[in-house]
């Protein structure tokens, strides 16, 4: 009876200021000569497909290059749907933080008071889970106290391929986490873990008392109209239009656009598209999702990744400034990129196909390159 009194004091306190912005749609941009044949870059690389969305002062721009499956003439679409990956987790953060403005939970609380079923060291917080300070063991395999590679779940690789139908339930993936030694004390160091955001989402559902999908859908995606934007569960396909991405096995290509992400269960597993994500970062950055004081939180970079809760602070140098970024990657195939500046005018999202393989022989290994030239063209004032 007290969630339900709660929410409806708050969620529609939200929504109202949320729709004002929403609706506003960006005014259409000229074309942009400069991104188009930035997106070229890409596919000259060697990545099969590319989908990108910018909306800065010259209003929104959408195109796309490449192929949309291998072997047939059609591009990608401009506004798809892919697989996100760790782009999931600020989405994740966000929910929980609306709870901390609500004053149903805090960012110091011991996540043991809520989840006691798991028998977490009661020093781990609510707060260590969104900036990975936890030290929990990343289920998808990790590094152990000795410095020796620890394997965990079947996450990435020949093995995935042919596993990657598999259905994992999030308290499977938590008690696989578990069963491995921490990499370090409560607080004492930073490491990325994918075992945090599933437990901040199992934290969601336990404090609502409602599935963390329903949750989503009521506190963010209606309220912004982001129609296109889902937690798959156990759904192996992609809805409308998409791109597909490959992995090359044993020298042979295979299609990987079907997958189960429930391997990543609140830590890499929504299906979006470039629109919804735009959507999404401009309201955040905009102040309209979260109050102030706890955007401010968000948004405070800390440790050796520069990670505030669910979102990496990126300076990127004189005549650029700051932005403030999530990317991700499902286990192969998928990348996918969302960028805001602070004032969430100006936010580049995109979506990356290509044939998964080695990273000194695949398209991979110009990622970093491809990215810095596309933030340049689109973030820096000398260009």
């Amino acid at each position: 009876m007290k969630t339900k009194t709660i929410r409806r004091v708050t969620v529609p306190f939200l929504a109202a200021g949320l729709l004002a912005g929403a609706l506003t749609a960006p005014a259409a941009a000229g074309d942009r000569p400069e991104l188009r044949q930035n997106l070229q870059e890409w596919i000259d690389a060697g990545f099969t497909g590319i989908q990108l969305r910018v909306r800065d002062e010259k209003g929104e721009w959408a195109g796309s290059a490449g192929m949309r499956e291998l072997g047939a003439s059609a591009k990608p679409p401009t506004n798809g749907s892919f697989w996100t990956g760790s782009v999931t987790k600020t989405v994740v953060a966000t929910v929980v933080l609306q709870l901390v403005a609500e004053n149903r939970v805090t960012l110091d609380s011991p996540v043991a008071d809520h989840l006691p079923e798991y028998g977490l060291d009661r020093r781990i917080t609510v707060r260590m889970l969104l900036q990975h300070t936890s030290g929990l063991f990343n289920y998808t395999g990790d590094l152990g106290p000795d410095g020796t590679w620890m394997p965990g779940i079947t996450a990435s690789g020949d093995a995935w391929v042919t596993e990657r139908f598999r259905s994992y339930t999030p308290q499977e993936l938590v008690r696989v986490a578990l069963s491995k030694p921490p990499r370090f004390e409560p607080g004492a160091g930073q490491e990325y873990s994918n075992t945090n955001f599933t437990l901040a989402q199992l934290l969601i559902e336990k404090i609502t008392g409602r599935p963390y999908a329903d949750e989503l859908r009521d506190r963010i995606l209606r309220p912004l109209g982001m129609r296109d934007t889902m937690v798959p569960g156990d759904r192996t396909r992609l809805p409308g239009p998409h791109a597909h991405g490959y992995y090359r096995v044993q020298g042979k290509v295979v299609d990987v656009s079907r997958q189960n992400l429930s391997l990543l269960t609140g830590a890499g597993d929504l299906i979006t598209t470039t629109k919804d994500q735009a959507t999404f970062m401009s309201a955040l950055n905009g102040g309209r999702l979260l109050p102030a004081p706890l955007l401010d939180e968000m948004r405070k970079p800390y440790g050796k990744l520069g990670y505030g809760l669910g979102l990496f602070v990126q300076d990127l140098g004189p005549g650029c400034g700051t932005v403030y970024q999530h990317n991700g990657s499902p286990p192969h195939g998928y990348g996918a990129l969302m960028y805001s500046s602070p004032d969430g005018r100006k936010t580049l999202t995109a979506s990356v196909t290509w044939v998964d393989e080695s990273p000194a022989r695949g398209a991979a290994q110009h990622f970093d390159r491809l990215l810095k030239s596309l933030l340049t063209q689109v973030y820096c004032e000398a260009r």
